[in-house]
């Protein structure tokens, strides 16, 4: 069986396709480009493909399948930049992977943290031989009241590294988790907005979840919320998120999406203009922290989004088509 792999990156996940081929007898074929019209032949002969987070239009799935490619496998957990009714069109079935959940749910704890702390200013003072304490001043997580919007087994390992801290933990999701709910209270999600100094949120793009922080909603937040996302950047409406930064309504962000990043994050762009006029405004506020999608990336997580890809193709197990 051979697998072309795409955006196949040499500094990180070499070892472990070099690993996990030898272990479920596989050929990779590594393709370091992102996959795109001109370079989708190179999958000829390949029964699947694994992918990052770059676009997989019909054109290219419709390429793929005349090339004999019968499964698809994105390497992360969100699938929104594959076709998927193109796929159902030219009979390839998709994937994609789990990994370690401890990744993302430390980092989305950080991020709250160095929010309260103000990690931003500090840093950027601190660089600029400025030590002084005036404007630093923090707060006390164990004093506050988090609420978590989504709790799959990110949000619920989230509440778990939270429940240590003393915290009030407030909980949203359709469907209750009796591991979430050992840890925290289960309410409304117009409860949740009302009553958190700090939310968080961990769930998958969809159209319940598109825009989830808009005008209405802030409306009922408090002032001065902290908002975190580590899930998607479509959670966020970007324009208003931007005003309610500069009127106050909201104190501090930490963001590990955005709207419109893909083909923008995990690039090189010194000395370039970023064509995303919302993240250029946000990386510049003092209270914001604006980060390029690494909330997954530990070698835990990169070592289970490469078996994982790999294994649901030689399976040919189709979990999402």
């Amino acid at each position: 069986m051979k697998i072309a792999a795409y955006n196949y990156r040499d500094f990180d996940e070499a070892a472990f396709f070099e690993k996990f081929s030898k272990q479920y007898g596989v050929e990779i074929v590594p393709i370091r480009e992102r996959q795109t019209i001109e370079n989708a032949e190179l999958a000829k002969g390949c029964d699947g493909v694994s992918i990052v987070t770059q676009v997989a239009d019909r054109e290219i799935i419709k390429i793929w399948a005349e090339c004999g490619v019968k499964h698809l496998s994105t390497r992360t957990i969100g699938y929104d930049h594959i076709d998927l009714n193109a796929a159902k069109e030219f009979g390839l079935k998709v994937s994609n992977v789990t990994y370690s959940t401890g990744s993302v749910a430390d980092y989305t704890v950080m991020l709250m943290l160095m929010c309260l702390r103000r990690m931003k200013s500090i840093i950027k003072r601190a660089e600029g031989m400025d030590y002084g304490l005036a404007g630093n001043i923090g707060r006390e997580i164990g004093d506050l009241t988090v609420g978590v919007v989504g709790t799959g087994k990110i949000g619920t390992h989230v509440l778990k590294n939270l429940s240590g801290f003393g915290c009030k933990l407030l909980a949203y999701d359709p469907y209750k988790n009796p591991e979430a709910e050992k840890v925290a209270e289960y309410v409304s999600l117009d409860e949740l907005y009302k009553n958190s100094d700090i939310i968080t949120f961990h769930t998958p793009a969809n159209p319940s979840s598109f825009h989830m922080v808009n005008k209405d909603s802030l409306k009922i937040m408090k002032d001065g919320v902290i908002i975190i996302n580590t899930a998607r950047g479509t959670i966020i409406d970007t324009p208003v998120f931007i005003e309610a930064v500069e009127n106050g309504k909201i104190g501090a962000a930490g963001l590990d999406v955005i709207e419109n990043e893909l083909g923008i994050f995990y690039g090189d762009y010194k000395y370039q203009n970023v064509k995303n006029r919302e993240m250029s405004i946000l990386k510049d506020f003092p209270n914001v922290l604006m980060l390029p999608h690494m909330a997954f990336y530990t070698e835990n997580a990169i070592s289970d989004m490469v078996e994982h890809s790999i294994q649901h193709i030689v399976n040919n197990d189709g979990n999402i088509v």
